[in-house]
Protein backbone atom coordinates (compact mmCIF):
# COMPACT_ATOMS: atom_id res chain seq x y z
CA UNK A 1 0.00 0.00 0.00
CA UNK A 2 2.76 2.30 0.81
CA UNK A 3 3.53 2.32 -3.19
CA UNK A 4 -0.10 2.81 -4.57
CA UNK A 5 0.21 6.20 -6.23
CA UNK A 6 -2.86 8.68 -5.43
CA UNK A 7 -3.51 10.73 -8.19
CA UNK A 8 -5.50 13.90 -7.44
CA UNK A 9 -9.32 14.26 -8.58
CA UNK A 10 -8.84 11.03 -10.32
CA UNK A 11 -11.88 10.60 -12.94
CA UNK A 12 -11.77 7.58 -15.31
CA UNK A 13 -12.28 9.23 -18.71
CA UNK A 14 -14.27 5.98 -20.04
CA UNK A 15 -16.63 3.44 -18.74
CA UNK A 16 -15.96 0.13 -18.14
CA UNK A 17 -17.22 -1.01 -21.20
CA UNK A 18 -15.58 0.97 -23.21
CA UNK A 19 -12.16 0.38 -21.51
CA UNK A 20 -13.09 -3.27 -22.64
CA UNK A 21 -13.88 -2.02 -26.35
CA UNK A 22 -11.06 -0.07 -25.95
CA UNK A 23 -8.42 -3.00 -24.77
CA UNK A 24 -9.53 -4.76 -27.86
CA UNK A 25 -8.94 -2.27 -30.25
CA UNK A 26 -5.40 -1.28 -28.78
CA UNK A 27 -4.41 -4.69 -28.51
CA UNK A 28 -5.39 -5.73 -32.23
CA UNK A 29 -3.97 -2.99 -33.41
CA UNK A 30 -0.80 -2.57 -31.61
CA UNK A 31 -0.36 -6.16 -32.35
CA UNK A 32 -1.01 -5.86 -36.43
CA UNK A 33 1.58 -2.59 -36.82
CA UNK A 34 4.57 -4.37 -34.51
CA UNK A 35 4.17 -7.66 -36.79
CA UNK A 36 4.45 -5.43 -40.42
CA UNK A 37 7.00 -2.46 -38.60
CA UNK A 38 9.56 -5.68 -37.82
CA UNK A 39 8.38 -8.21 -40.08
CA UNK A 40 7.43 -10.64 -37.36
CA UNK A 41 4.76 -13.45 -37.27
CA UNK A 42 2.92 -14.91 -34.47
CA UNK A 43 3.60 -18.18 -32.84
CA UNK A 44 2.39 -20.28 -30.16
CA UNK A 45 4.05 -19.62 -27.25
CA UNK A 46 4.54 -22.16 -23.84
CA UNK A 47 2.95 -21.29 -20.16
CA UNK A 48 5.08 -23.22 -18.48
CA UNK A 49 8.83 -24.46 -18.93
CA UNK A 50 11.04 -27.57 -17.31
CA UNK A 51 13.22 -26.52 -15.06
CA UNK A 52 17.08 -26.98 -15.05
CA UNK A 53 17.10 -26.13 -18.92
CA UNK A 54 17.95 -22.66 -18.26
CA UNK A 55 15.13 -21.83 -20.41
CA UNK A 56 13.25 -19.47 -18.05
CA UNK A 57 13.37 -15.86 -17.83
CA UNK A 58 15.96 -15.03 -14.20
CA UNK A 59 14.82 -11.67 -14.00
CA UNK A 60 16.93 -10.25 -11.56
CA UNK A 61 18.19 -13.61 -10.47
CA UNK A 62 16.20 -13.30 -7.17
CA UNK A 63 12.51 -13.63 -8.56
CA UNK A 64 10.87 -16.84 -7.79
CA UNK A 65 8.86 -19.49 -10.13
CA UNK A 66 5.75 -20.76 -10.05
CA UNK A 67 6.69 -24.40 -9.50
CA UNK A 68 4.74 -27.24 -9.74
CA UNK A 69 5.50 -31.45 -10.44
CA UNK A 70 4.50 -33.16 -13.48
CA UNK A 71 2.52 -36.40 -12.79
CA UNK A 72 2.74 -37.92 -16.18
CA UNK A 73 6.64 -36.92 -16.17
CA UNK A 74 7.76 -38.98 -13.08
CA UNK A 75 7.21 -35.83 -11.27
CA UNK A 76 9.57 -33.38 -12.92
CA UNK A 77 9.19 -29.71 -12.17
CA UNK A 78 8.17 -27.69 -14.60
CA UNK A 79 8.21 -23.44 -14.25
CA UNK A 80 5.76 -21.02 -15.33
CA UNK A 81 7.78 -18.54 -17.16
CA UNK A 82 8.69 -15.11 -16.46
CA UNK A 83 9.16 -14.14 -19.76
CA UNK A 84 10.21 -15.80 -23.06
CA UNK A 85 13.47 -13.84 -23.72
CA UNK A 86 15.39 -17.20 -24.21
CA UNK A 87 12.11 -19.63 -24.93
CA UNK A 88 12.23 -17.26 -28.44
CA UNK A 89 15.31 -17.55 -29.90
CA UNK A 90 15.51 -21.69 -29.56
CA UNK A 91 12.11 -20.84 -31.93
CA UNK A 92 14.03 -18.64 -33.98
CA UNK A 93 16.05 -21.88 -34.39
CA UNK A 94 13.69 -24.43 -34.91
CA UNK A 95 11.63 -22.33 -37.68
CA UNK A 96 14.59 -21.50 -39.40
CA UNK A 97 13.27 -17.87 -39.26
CA UNK A 98 15.53 -15.89 -41.66
CA UNK A 99 17.55 -12.93 -41.13
CA UNK A 100 15.58 -9.58 -41.14
CA UNK A 101 12.63 -11.87 -39.77
CA UNK A 102 11.30 -12.83 -36.60
CA UNK A 103 8.25 -13.70 -34.27
CA UNK A 104 6.26 -12.51 -31.57
CA UNK A 105 3.45 -14.16 -29.27
CA UNK A 106 1.34 -13.78 -26.50
CA UNK A 107 2.84 -14.11 -22.50
CA UNK A 108 1.30 -14.45 -19.87
CA UNK A 109 3.17 -14.60 -16.89
CA UNK A 110 2.81 -15.07 -12.85
CA UNK A 111 5.44 -13.39 -10.74
CA UNK A 112 4.71 -13.95 -7.49
CA UNK A 113 7.13 -11.66 -5.83
CA UNK A 114 6.41 -8.73 -7.86
CA UNK A 115 5.55 -5.93 -5.38
CA UNK A 116 1.70 -4.48 -6.06
CA UNK A 117 0.85 -0.95 -7.11
CA UNK A 118 -0.47 1.01 -9.96
CA UNK A 119 1.78 -0.51 -12.24
CA UNK A 120 2.85 -4.04 -11.32
CA UNK A 121 0.53 -7.36 -11.03
CA UNK A 122 1.26 -10.74 -10.32
CA UNK A 123 -0.32 -11.63 -13.80
CA UNK A 124 2.31 -10.18 -16.39
CA UNK A 125 1.22 -10.13 -20.39
CA UNK A 126 3.00 -8.39 -23.32
CA UNK A 127 4.04 -9.12 -26.66
CA UNK A 128 7.21 -10.95 -26.64
CA UNK A 129 9.21 -10.88 -29.81
CA UNK A 130 12.47 -11.36 -31.05
CA UNK A 131 14.17 -11.05 -34.70
CA UNK A 132 17.34 -12.55 -36.47
CA UNK A 133 20.03 -9.96 -37.40
CA UNK A 134 23.31 -10.51 -38.94
CA UNK A 135 26.66 -9.98 -37.04
CA UNK A 136 27.22 -6.12 -38.24
CA UNK A 137 23.42 -5.22 -37.08
CA UNK A 138 24.88 -6.33 -33.14
CA UNK A 139 25.78 -2.48 -33.20
CA UNK A 140 24.01 0.94 -31.02
CA UNK A 141 22.51 2.48 -34.17
CA UNK A 142 20.74 -1.02 -35.62
CA UNK A 143 19.63 -1.02 -31.81
CA UNK A 144 18.22 2.75 -31.83
CA UNK A 145 16.24 2.19 -35.26
CA UNK A 146 14.22 -0.72 -34.11
CA UNK A 147 13.31 1.31 -31.42
CA UNK A 148 12.03 4.11 -33.21
CA UNK A 149 10.12 1.37 -35.29
CA UNK A 150 8.49 0.45 -32.40
CA UNK A 151 7.79 4.01 -30.85
CA UNK A 152 5.87 4.74 -33.99
CA UNK A 153 3.91 1.73 -33.90
CA UNK A 154 2.63 3.13 -30.22
CA UNK A 155 1.95 6.62 -31.68
CA UNK A 156 -0.22 5.40 -34.44
CA UNK A 157 -1.63 3.39 -31.70
CA UNK A 158 -2.47 6.23 -29.90
CA UNK A 159 -3.79 8.64 -32.39
CA UNK A 160 -6.49 5.73 -33.13
CA UNK A 161 -7.53 5.28 -29.77
CA UNK A 162 -8.08 9.29 -29.31
CA UNK A 163 -9.96 9.03 -32.54
CA UNK A 164 -12.07 6.68 -31.18
CA UNK A 165 -12.62 7.99 -28.01
CA UNK A 166 -12.44 12.15 -28.16
CA UNK A 167 -12.34 12.82 -24.52
CA UNK A 168 -8.89 11.46 -24.76
CA UNK A 169 -6.49 13.45 -25.76
CA UNK A 170 -2.98 12.28 -27.14
CA UNK A 171 0.46 13.73 -24.97
CA UNK A 172 3.23 11.46 -26.29
CA UNK A 173 5.55 13.57 -28.08
CA UNK A 174 7.33 12.81 -31.55
CA UNK A 175 10.10 11.55 -31.30
CA UNK A 176 11.70 9.30 -28.42
CA UNK A 177 15.15 10.90 -26.70
CA UNK A 178 18.25 8.15 -26.60
CA UNK A 179 20.46 8.49 -23.57
CA UNK A 180 23.09 6.19 -22.12
CA UNK A 181 22.35 5.39 -18.27
CA UNK A 182 26.52 6.44 -17.76
CA UNK A 183 25.32 9.77 -19.19
CA UNK A 184 22.16 10.05 -17.06
CA UNK A 185 23.91 8.90 -13.52
CA UNK A 186 26.17 11.76 -14.65
CA UNK A 187 23.50 14.30 -15.51
CA UNK A 188 21.65 13.47 -12.30
CA UNK A 189 24.16 12.35 -9.98
CA UNK A 190 22.44 12.83 -6.48
CA UNK A 191 19.20 10.72 -7.94
CA UNK A 192 18.44 7.26 -7.84
CA UNK A 193 18.06 5.06 -10.70
CA UNK A 194 14.10 5.65 -10.40
CA UNK A 195 14.61 9.25 -9.99
CA UNK A 196 16.98 9.80 -12.69
CA UNK A 197 14.34 8.19 -14.99
CA UNK A 198 11.32 10.34 -13.30
CA UNK A 199 13.14 13.54 -14.46
CA UNK A 200 14.79 12.71 -17.99
CA UNK A 201 10.81 11.61 -18.90
CA UNK A 202 9.48 14.82 -17.02
CA UNK A 203 12.04 16.64 -19.95
CA UNK A 204 11.93 14.41 -22.99
CA UNK A 205 8.22 12.74 -22.80
CA UNK A 206 9.49 9.70 -24.27
CA UNK A 207 13.10 8.07 -23.48
CA UNK A 208 14.78 5.18 -23.96
CA UNK A 209 17.87 4.22 -21.57
CA UNK A 210 20.59 2.27 -22.90
CA UNK A 211 22.93 -0.01 -21.22
CA UNK A 212 20.73 -1.28 -18.53
CA UNK A 213 22.29 -4.73 -16.36
CA UNK A 214 26.35 -3.76 -15.87
CA UNK A 215 27.70 -1.50 -13.70
CA UNK A 216 27.88 2.06 -13.77
CA UNK A 217 30.29 4.29 -12.50
CA UNK A 218 29.15 4.39 -9.18
CA UNK A 219 29.48 0.82 -8.89
CA UNK A 220 25.89 0.25 -9.43
CA UNK A 221 23.87 -1.18 -12.42
CA UNK A 222 20.80 0.91 -13.31
CA UNK A 223 18.22 -1.66 -13.23
CA UNK A 224 18.89 -5.50 -12.88
CA UNK A 225 19.31 -7.43 -15.98
CA UNK A 226 19.68 -11.88 -16.16
CA UNK A 227 23.01 -12.26 -17.41
CA UNK A 228 22.17 -14.43 -20.30
CA UNK A 229 19.91 -12.30 -22.75
CA UNK A 230 20.54 -9.21 -23.09
CA UNK A 231 23.68 -7.65 -24.14
CA UNK A 232 24.53 -4.92 -21.22
CA UNK A 233 28.00 -4.87 -21.56
CA UNK A 234 29.08 -2.28 -19.47
CA UNK A 235 31.71 1.24 -19.69
CA UNK A 236 32.28 0.82 -15.99
CA UNK A 237 33.21 -3.09 -16.06
CA UNK A 238 34.49 -3.75 -19.93
CA UNK A 239 34.72 -0.42 -21.26
CA UNK A 240 31.75 -1.60 -23.73
CA UNK A 241 28.71 0.38 -24.46
CA UNK A 242 25.93 -2.05 -23.77
CA UNK A 243 23.21 -3.11 -26.36
CA UNK A 244 20.22 -2.90 -24.69
CA UNK A 245 17.66 -0.66 -22.86
CA UNK A 246 14.09 0.42 -21.67
CA UNK A 247 11.75 2.37 -23.36
CA UNK A 248 10.04 4.71 -20.82
CA UNK A 249 7.23 7.48 -21.40
CA UNK A 250 6.21 10.66 -19.03
CA UNK A 251 2.64 9.51 -17.48
CA UNK A 252 0.52 12.61 -16.90
CA UNK A 253 -1.89 10.34 -14.82
CA UNK A 254 0.43 9.23 -12.44
CA UNK A 255 2.92 11.83 -12.60
CA UNK A 256 5.77 9.71 -13.24
CA UNK A 257 7.99 7.74 -15.66
CA UNK A 258 6.53 4.68 -16.90
CA UNK A 259 8.33 1.49 -18.39
CA UNK A 260 6.12 0.40 -21.62
CA UNK A 261 9.01 -2.31 -23.22
CA UNK A 262 12.74 -3.59 -22.32
CA UNK A 263 14.46 -5.10 -24.93
CA UNK A 264 17.75 -5.46 -26.58
CA UNK A 265 20.59 -7.31 -28.76
CA UNK A 266 20.98 -10.67 -27.21
CA UNK A 267 23.91 -11.85 -26.11
CA UNK A 268 26.65 -14.15 -28.41
CA UNK A 269 28.89 -16.57 -27.35
CA UNK A 270 31.77 -14.01 -26.36
CA UNK A 271 29.04 -11.98 -24.46
CA UNK A 272 27.63 -14.62 -22.85
CA UNK A 273 30.40 -15.93 -21.04
CA UNK A 274 31.81 -12.32 -20.33
CA UNK A 275 28.29 -11.88 -18.74
CA UNK A 276 28.26 -15.10 -16.61
CA UNK A 277 31.80 -14.55 -15.41
CA UNK A 278 31.52 -10.78 -14.15
CA UNK A 279 27.85 -12.43 -12.25
CA UNK A 280 29.62 -15.43 -11.24
CA UNK A 281 27.21 -17.69 -12.87
CA UNK A 282 30.01 -19.63 -15.01
CA UNK A 283 28.15 -23.11 -14.47
CA UNK A 284 25.05 -22.06 -15.87
CA UNK A 285 27.04 -22.41 -19.09
CA UNK A 286 26.29 -25.89 -18.78
CA UNK A 287 22.69 -25.99 -19.18
CA UNK A 288 20.95 -26.96 -22.14
CA UNK A 289 20.09 -23.28 -23.58
CA UNK A 290 23.44 -21.64 -22.63
CA UNK A 291 24.86 -24.87 -24.72
CA UNK A 292 22.70 -24.39 -27.78
CA UNK A 293 24.24 -20.65 -28.01
CA UNK A 294 27.58 -21.62 -27.12
CA UNK A 295 27.93 -24.25 -29.83
CA UNK A 296 26.47 -22.03 -32.30
CA UNK A 297 22.91 -23.47 -32.33
CA UNK A 298 21.06 -20.52 -31.85
CA UNK A 299 20.97 -17.30 -34.25
CA UNK A 300 21.88 -14.07 -33.39
CA UNK A 301 18.51 -11.80 -32.49
CA UNK A 302 17.19 -8.80 -31.71
CA UNK A 303 14.07 -8.87 -28.93
CA UNK A 304 11.78 -7.49 -26.01
CA UNK A 305 8.80 -7.48 -24.20
CA UNK A 306 6.00 -4.38 -24.71
CA UNK A 307 3.68 -4.79 -21.71
CA UNK A 308 -0.10 -5.28 -23.01
CA UNK A 309 -1.98 -4.12 -20.16
CA UNK A 310 0.63 -1.26 -19.45
CA UNK A 311 0.13 -0.07 -23.05
CA UNK A 312 -3.74 -0.01 -22.85
CA UNK A 313 -3.08 1.85 -19.83
CA UNK A 314 -1.59 4.11 -20.91
CA UNK A 315 -3.43 5.00 -23.65
CA UNK A 316 -6.91 4.65 -21.88
CA UNK A 317 -5.27 6.79 -19.48
CA UNK A 318 -6.01 4.29 -16.34
CA UNK A 319 -4.52 5.31 -12.99
CA UNK A 320 -4.04 1.80 -12.38
CA UNK A 321 -3.20 -1.93 -14.24
CA UNK A 322 -6.10 -3.15 -12.18
CA UNK A 323 -8.45 -1.33 -14.46
CA UNK A 324 -6.91 -3.41 -17.59
CA UNK A 325 -6.68 -6.71 -16.11
CA UNK A 326 -8.66 -9.21 -13.72
CA UNK A 327 -5.99 -9.98 -10.94
CA UNK A 328 -5.98 -10.37 -7.20
CA UNK A 329 -5.28 -7.12 -5.15
CA UNK A 330 -5.30 -6.78 -1.21
CA UNK A 331 -8.18 -5.90 -0.17
CA UNK A 332 -7.03 -2.46 1.39
CA UNK A 333 -5.91 -1.44 -2.12
CA UNK A 334 -9.29 -2.16 -3.31
CA UNK A 335 -10.72 -0.32 -0.49
CA UNK A 336 -8.58 2.58 -1.10
CA UNK A 337 -8.70 2.88 -5.25
CA UNK A 338 -12.14 2.58 -4.71
CA UNK A 339 -12.47 5.78 -2.55
CA UNK A 340 -10.36 7.47 -5.60
CA UNK A 341 -12.82 6.11 -7.94
CA UNK A 342 -10.10 3.67 -9.75
CA UNK A 343 -12.45 0.37 -10.45
CA UNK A 344 -10.12 -2.40 -10.35
CA UNK A 345 -11.56 -5.42 -12.43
Amino acid sequence: MSKLIRPTDYVSLLDMGQTEQGIKLIKEFFQQNLSTELRLRRVTAPLFVLQGLGLNDDLNGVERPVTFAVKDMGGAKAEVVHSLAKWKRMSLAEYGVKAGYGIYTDMNAIRTDEELDNLHSLYVDQWDWEAVITPGQRQLAFLKDVVQRIYAAILRTEYLACETYPQLKPFLPEQIHFIHAEELLRRYPDMTAKEREDAICREFGAVFVIGIGGKLSNGEPHDGRAADYDDWSSVAEDGRQGLNGDILIWYPVLQRSFELSSMGIRVDAEALLRQLRIRGQEDRANLFFHQQLLSGRLPLSIGGGIGQSRLCMVLLHKAHIGEIQASIWPEAMRGECSKMGIRLI
